[in-house]
């Protein structure tokens, strides 16, 4: 599956692959530029024979001081025809860039995307909702970050914005 993968790649979008890099793993693993994230998973869901039509993951790596870019978000597609078939594609990101959203491709992709945006800080244009879904909306920084302090940036404001919210809602009761 990965040499018809690479072929389909190579062939239509080869302006969208980034660069081909050998990992060590079992997943066929290919790297592509943010632009061509939603065209090229938009053409495998659909293509003949290979048909990634499943989005069983998505995250993000944070390489701070071991490669550049910072950022890789990983992308772990599946076909629901044929069991075995599972690819990984890559799109690294610097600190503010930003990756395409591909809710339009796959809807499971809204509230991963919006755990990557809230733990690592790492925008998607075009999602309809880019807020936080974890940690507290005055949450301050991204605690997936390998720069994020260890013992937090002193979150003792939250507990207060807490105990403020608790009270109003007591005294409204």
């Amino acid at each position: 599956m990965k040499e018809t993968i690479q072929s389909f790649l190579k062939d239509k979008f080869s302006h969208f692959i980034s660069k081909e890099e050998e990992i060590l793993t079992n997943l066929p693993t290919f790297f592509l530029k943010p632009e061509g994230i939603v065209p090229v998973l938009s053409a495998l869901k659909t293509a003949p024979g290979i048909e990634l039509n499943y989005l069983n993951d998505l995250t993000a790596i944070d390489w701070l001081g071991k490669k550049t870019p910072r950022f890789e978000v990983c992308y772990l597609l599946r076909s629901g025809n044929k069991s075995s078939t599972r690819v990984q594609f890559r799109v690294a990101l610097e600190e503010d860039e930003q990756v395409p959203s591909i809710i339009s491709i796959f809807k499971g992709a809204n509230w991963p995307e919006r755990e990557v945006y809230d733990l690592f800080g790492i925008r998607f244009a075009g999602h309809p909702r880019m807020d936080r879904l974890i940690m507290p909306d005055n949450f301050q920084g991204h605690p997936l970050r390998k720069d994020y302090p260890l013992e937090g940036f002193g979150q003792d404001y939250l507990v207060e914005d807490l105990l403020t919210i608790h009270l109003k809602e007591d005294m409204e009761a």
